[in-house]
Parts: structure tokens; C-alpha cells; sequence
């Protein structure tokens, strides 16, 4: 903690951020705009005529592990939080960081990301072009989309899950924390337990549901992945535990153990990323029934995605504070903007997608207009947003 003296003498306390963990969360809020711009020109994603296959790689990529990699970050500092503001005012203030958002992207700024995807399938004189009629018809009929947003109503859902634990098992917030934070100078302990939870909450959901699979309660605006339930609460809870007695001094120090051997983190991450590029090569090439891959298939994947998810999260956490540093301008520059940018990101993504989709442009000069229009308009908008002070505080 800093401590600065207001205008009357009195001591407040003031919390010192953390650069590389701020880094870490903006740096994977850039890769939610990558992998929004880029699905449109998949073969996976069978969106835009103009496709490349290195997209469907970039892609893979990201969806095995970005999310997951969020919700540790997230929970990394519920800890702290709580203990600073107490139950109650925690959950109030995440419902107005969260909540209220969330409920902003499903009733204005989705409807308005989607109308696109509506007018391209849906040709003149055939139906209502109004947007109020398509927003209407949207909650009333269907389908209703979060779009991006279904990861704050999870967030939201997993603090009021820390905040009720830690309020009823405050011996075990204690343990699991002192747990965590003896395995500072243990990093391969550290790192095959982390391996071990990744692999136990992911594999057998997964071998369960199926990979496609998608919860949303009643049709209601709150999706989620059925065989990831368990993953995402899994990292969140774990971020929790790491942040219990400190971030700074802890498992995650700048100058421990585990922050020193990131390059191990991202050979381990690069070997599980070959792995699962082989096992999506079998599916495709000596898999007879594509749809029903067997058994042995399938555990080999997920075993795969889940070591891949674990050690990529250790790899992004440790670069970040191997090289906290170092200049990172377009992070550090992103960093007050970053929540904003992923709250509105989406409206801009899908309309230049719209824009570009009649010519016959190559599917990389396509994604960097998107990408690139997105990433300035959506900070642009952030930027005048938060002009307006109720809206400041909340992004």
C-alpha cells in the first residue's frame, strides 16, 4: 500500500497497482479483438467468402485458453478486495461493475451488434428492416445473444461464490492460501499441481457434455459452455487462493522461482499446442466418422486443450512479470481504456465485417480493417465515454 494525506490531514490509504498484472488482462483483452476479427475469415467459422487457414490456427489458439487465463487473472484480486470493503460493499461494487454492464450488452449493445448479421441474411422486402423491430423480436422471440458479454454475468456469479466462501470457511481461505504460497520456491510443484487441477476440472465435463455444448437456463441471455463450468471456476477460485496472502511477495513475485523459468512455461505451452494441432490433424485426416471421434480421441484432446490452458496461463502471467520492466506502450497505453474496448469491441467488429463482406478482398487484408477499425473506434468510444462521470466509474 502507498499512503498519500488528503486536503485534511488525514491518512488514506491508497493501492499501489500492479503493472504486470494489468498488463496481463489488457494483453488478453487484445486477444478477445484478434479473435473476434479473425472467425469471420475461418473455415470454422464459415462467416466471410475470403478465408486463410493460419486464422483457423489463431483462433485455436486463443480458444484454448484466453478465458480460462481471464478468470484467474479476475480472481487474483477478490481477495484484497473483499478484505478492504467487506462482504456487502464488495458485492455492490461488483454488481455496478458487472452487473450493470452486462445488463447494457444485452438490452442496447448486442441488439445493435447483431442487426448486421439480420440485414445480411435477410434480403430487402423480405422482412421489417426497422432496428426496433429486430430488438423487439429479439427478446420476445429469439435468439436472445450475449455475444461477449456472457463472461461478466459468469465473473459476477463466481465473486458471489468467493465472497459466500470466504465468509462461511475463513479457515479454509487461510489454508488454501498458505498452500499456495509455500509452493514460492517449489515452481515444478507449482506447476504440475496446476496441470493437475486444469486437467481434473476440464477432462471429465468434457468427456460428458461434449465440447459444443452450451448451457443457457430458459433461452435467457446466460450462456455458458457446458464442459467449461467447472474449468473457469477452477481458475477463478485458484486466482483467489494465489491472491490470500500476496501477490507481490507470493507465488507470483517478480523475482521467484516460478517467474524465472517462464521460458520452461512456454516450451511446455508450445509442446501441448503441437499436440493439439496433431490431434485436430487425425480428426481430420484418419478419423472415419468425424462427427463421433472415439473415445481415445476424444480424452487425448481434452487432456491436450487442458495442459495447453495450464501452462499458456503460467506462460502469460510470468512474461508479464519477467518483463514488468520493460516498455509495453500499446498495453500500458490500452490499460485505463481496456474494459471499455471489450464492453463495445463487439458493435464495431461485426458492423466492419459487414462493410468489407462484398469485396473480394484477401481474407488478411480483411481481418486488419476490422481489427484495426475496431480497436480504434472501440477505444475512441471508451475514451468519450468515460468523459461522463457515473460512466467513469463503472469502466
Amino acid at each position: 500500500m502507498l499512503r498519500k494525506t488528503d486536503r485534511s490531514d488525514r491518512t488514506v490509504k491508497v493501492r499501489a497497482r500492479i503493472v504486470a498484472l494489468d498488463r496481463a488482462r489488457t494483453f488478453i483483452t487484445l486477444l478477445v479483438l484478434v479473435h473476434h476479427s479473425v472467425v469471420n475469415y475461418t473455415h470454422f467459422g464459415s462467416g466471410d467468402k475470403m478465408r486463410w487457414l493460419g486464422f483457423d490456427l489463431v483462433v485455436l489458439f486463443n480458444d484454448s485458453f484466453f478465458m480460462a487465463c481471464m478468470f484467474l487473472i479476475s480472481g487474483l484480486f477478490v481477495h484484497d478486495s473483499l478484505m478492504r470493503r467487506g462482504a456487502a460493499d464488495f458485492l455492490r461494487h461488483r454488481a455496478w461493475r458487472l452487473g450493470i454492464p452486462f445488463l447494457v450488452s444485452i438490452f442496447v449493445l448486442m441488439p445493435i451488434a447483431y442487426y448486421p448479421t439480420f440485414l445480411r441474411y435477410h434480403l430487402p422486402g423480405t422482412t421489417d428492416f426497422n432496428f426496433f423491430h429486430f430488438w423487439w423480436r429479439t427478446l420476445t422471440v429469439g435468439p436472445w445473444p450475449s455475444g461477449p458479454a456472457w463472461f461478466l454475468w459468469v465473473l459476477l456469479a463466481l465473486d458471489i461464490v468467493a465472497a459466500a466462501l470466504l465468509a462461511v470457511a475463513p479457515r479454509l481461505r487461510k489454508m488454501s492460501g498458505l498452500l499456495i504460497f509455500s509452493l514460492r520456491d517449489r515452481p515444478w510443484t507449482a506447476f504440475a499441481a496446476f496441470l493437475a487441477v486444469s486437467v481434473v476440472f476440464y477432462v471429465p465435463m468434457r468427456l460428458i457434455s461434449g465440447d459444443a455444448s452450451w448451457l443457457e437456463p430458459g433461452g435467457y441471455p446466460l450462456p455458458i459452455q457446458t464442459s467449461r463450468i467447472l474449468l473457469y471456476a477452477g481458475y477463478f477460485l485458484t486466482g483467489v487462493g494465489i491472491g490470500v496472502v500476496s501477490l507481490r511477495a507470493g507465488i507470483l513475485s517478480e523475482e521467484g522461482a516460478l517467474v524465472r523459468r517462464w521460458p520452461l512455461w512456454l516450451a511446455f505451452a508450445s509442446l501441448f499446442y503441437g499436440a493439439i494441432l496433431l490431434l485436430v490433424y487425425a480428426h481430420h485426416n484418419w478419423i472415419a466418422d468425424f462427427d463421433s471421434p472415439p473415445l481415445s480421441w476424444q480424452t487425448g484432446y481434452g487432456l491436450a486443450f487442458a495442459l495447453f490452458s495450464a501452462a499458456m496461463t503460467f506462460t502469460v502471467l510470468t512474461v508479464s512479470l519477467a518483463f514488468a520492466a520493460s516498455g509495453m506502450k500499446l498495453l500500458d497505453a490500452m490499460r485505463p481504456s481496456a474494459y471499455g474496448i471489450f464492453l463495445t469491441h463487439y458493435i464495431f467488429i461485426l458492423w466492419l465485417q459487414y462493410a468489407v463482406y462484398d469485396y473480394s478482398w484477401p481474407a488478411v487484408v480483411k481481418f486488419a480493417v476490422v481489427f484495426v477499425g475496431t480497436l480504434v473506434l472501440s477505444w475512441g468510444a471508451t475514451a468519450l465515454l468515460r468523459k461522463v462521470p457515473i460512466v467513469s466509474r463503472m469502466i
